[in-house]
């Protein structure tokens, strides 16, 4: 995730994310905002107020155990009369398709808070991360490739042709049921409510909170967030194993999505819900090569590469003792740190250091000894690397 001095720079093209917005897509997306204010002249009646809390909550169930659960992460099974169902219940919140949402959300997986995420706020800043990385250019269209086992379903494929059917037959079943107020604020009042509650899981959820689990990236739990988003702000939790229908991992920790997708389990509408394994549940678990590299990443940017090289490169010029070690180093070359590794040098951090940084950034796992010999090895690397050019 990281080299070792810096986060690593964006591929070339895509250096102006920011300024690559399809600025005519967030003329719809703003008027969905500014339709809220609408209600200063519709008024806002009882029955608006309670179709527009009543669709959020719905609504945020589609998302949940929808986009979510079953369309990207495939935590149960259904048949497909209620993945039909699923889908325009979620697409109802218009949110794109959710061949669309499973693709970029798989993609985040897969590159969670690296310089290749979609919407880190690490990389790209909270704002972006929030909500403007979907007008991206290069996020216009959907990976297919990455939901191969749902653009088999025709009907699925023409819910993504028309992404925004359901949410307009919705809206319009919410004016024939509650006139202008239950438009304007039971379905847009809801809808915006819907939208912002989903993204925070992308910026806020990767910001504040407690990791309970290491798993390379920003991931938090944050309860708040999980009360407004069913269960979905447990989101370290999630990351842990994301295959998990249940994402509050503890007793209290309350995830209504997972108690709806259960209730449904027993009258047989769902199946083979999959749950996090005990070692997981106990934070017991042996993390994965990739998990290691990026925690190993993150705990070498706190080291200052360019500082240690620079003492280190001094006081073998000015230390007669270490000429020979200079001598080794350039012929070392791209083995420069199997140099290091069999000395000890000021400035130059030991595994013992590297160990107690990484015991107080972590949270607790069985693999930090791995992560600690990953970075050791990534430091004297990096500085190897240095101190053989400077040799040259």
């Amino acid at each position: 995730m990281s080299s070792a001095t810096s986060p690593k720079q964006r591929p070339q093209e895509d250096h102006h994310d920011h300024d690559d917005i399809v600025y005519p897509q967030t003329i719809p997306f703003i008027l969905v905002h500014l339709a809220c204010f609408a209600a200063v002249w519709t008024g806002v009646t009882w029955e608006a107020v309670v179709i527009g809390i009543t669709l959020y909550w719905v609504r945020m169930f589609g998302i949940t155990a929808g986009y979510h659960r079953y369309f990207s992460h495939r935590s149960y099974a259904t048949s497909r009369a209620f993945q039909f169902i699923l889908a325009c219940l979620a697409q109802s919140t218009a949110q794109k398709s959710v061949l669309w949402w499973a693709a970029k959300h798989r993609h985040h997986h897969l590159f969670s808070d690296t310089e290749h995420d979609a919407h880190s706020p690490r990389h790209d800043g909270f704002l972006f991360a929030h909500v403007g990385w979907i007008f991206s250019r290069r996020h216009d269209t959907a990976d297919l490739v990455k939901v191969g086992d749902f653009t088999k379903y025709p009907e699925l494929m023409w819910l993504h042709k028309y992404e925004l059917a359901p949410a307009a037959v919705l809206a319009l079943i919410t004016f024939l049921v509650g006139g202008w107020p239950g438009l304007v604020v039971g379905f847009f009042w809801s809808t915006v409510a819907v939208y912002h509650a989903t993204f925070c899981i992308n910026s806020l959820a990767h910001v504040h909170g407690s990791k309970r689990y290491v798993t390379g990236d920003d991931s938090r739990n944050n309860w708040l967030l999980a009360f407004f988003t069913m269960g979905e702000g447990w989101h370290n939790n999630h990351h842990a194993y994301q295959a998990s229908v249940r994402q509050g991992f503890r007793w209290w920790e309350i995830d209504p999505t997972f108690y709806i997708i259960k209730v449904l389990s027993w009258v047989g509408i769902v199946w083979d819900l999959k749950s996090p394994p005990e070692a997981v549940l106990r934070n017991e678990q042996r993390l994965g090569s990739r998990v290691i590299d990026r925690a190993a990443g993150d705990l070498v940017a706190t080291f200052n590469i360019e500082s240690i090289s620079t003492k280190l490169n001094h006081a073998l010029e000015t230390t007669p003792s270490l000429a020979d070690l200079r001598a080794r180093l350039s012929a070392a070359e791209n083995k420069a740190h199997e140099v290091l590794v069999q000395v000890q040098l000021p400035h130059l951090p030991t595994r013992e250091e590297v160990w107690a940084r990484a015991a107080s950034m972590f949270a607790k796992t069985r693999s930090l000894d791995d992560i600690v010999e990953r970075a050791h090895r990534m430091i004297l690397e990096a500085v190897g690397t240095r101190l053989a050019i400077a040799g040259h």
